[in-house]
């Protein structure tokens, strides 16, 4: 599936559901953590409006996360 192009705040509000903790924000880039079994993950999102559809894709990577799995906590 394709990955879309979706405002910030939407792919914060999905992570969140997920069980990504906002940590905080500096400038236009919001740093997330998430506790796994095997460790703790950390990204970053940019504040912008659209997030270019790489960017998400490299997100949704480092989130160890499919564009099926972004798309149902939408």
């Amino acid at each position: 599936m394709k990955v879309p192009s979706l405002p910030y705040d939407r792919i914060i509000h999905a992570l969140r559901r997920d069980g990504w903790v906002v940590l905080r924000q500096k400038g236009s880039h919001i740093r997330l953590q998430k506790q796994i079994v095997s460790g703790t993950l950390k990204l970053t999102v940019p504040a912008h409006r659209p997030v270019l559809r790489s960017t998400l894709a490299h997100i949704l990577k480092q989130a160890q996360m499919s564009v099926d799995d972004l798309n149902k906590l939408l």
